[in-house]
């Protein structure tokens, strides 16, 4: 991630926020939202990575100019989730926390989802309740 830092200047001085700033504050709004699974570090070697809360800027690419910031998301879903509806809330949350706490407008939010993650108690539970079915 480059070390592009956004200038705020007023009479007093100014006020600069890197990139990293913006990213730590989209990524925990991203899963603060129902039905993200976690965050991906993207696809290395084609296996996405989950990424605990340590690494929130590791899911998150944050371009920033002189007043306008664009996001990009890479998540993981949970399994059962309504896709479209969880991304529309991440766009939501991260675009008004993003603004909120940096002043800065909030261009564009991409969702992109890498992964589901299907929890070991769904994957037993659903085996189990096939065998009893027959």
């Amino acid at each position: 991630m480059e070390e592009n830092n956004q200038n705020l200047v007023d009479e007093m001085g100014s006020v600069r926020i890197s990139e990293e700033v913006v990213a730590i504050i989209a990524g925990i709004a991203a899963t603060e939202v129902q039905g993200v699974a976690g965050m991906s570090g993207g696809i290395a070697g084609g296996i996405a990575e989950m990424l605990g809360r340590k690494n929130l800027s590791k899911g998150v690419k944050v371009e920033v100019g002189e007043k306008e910031a664009a996001i990009d998301l890479y998540i993981i879903v949970e399994y059962g989730c309504r896709i479209p509806d969880v991304s529309w809330d991440i766009q939501e949350k991260v675009k008004n926390s993003v603004e909120t706490m940096t002043g800065l407008k909030v261009i564009e939010v991409n969702i992109h989802v890498q992964g589901v993650n299907i929890e070991k108690d769904h994957r037993k539970d659903s085996g189990e309740d096939a065998l009893k079915l027959k």
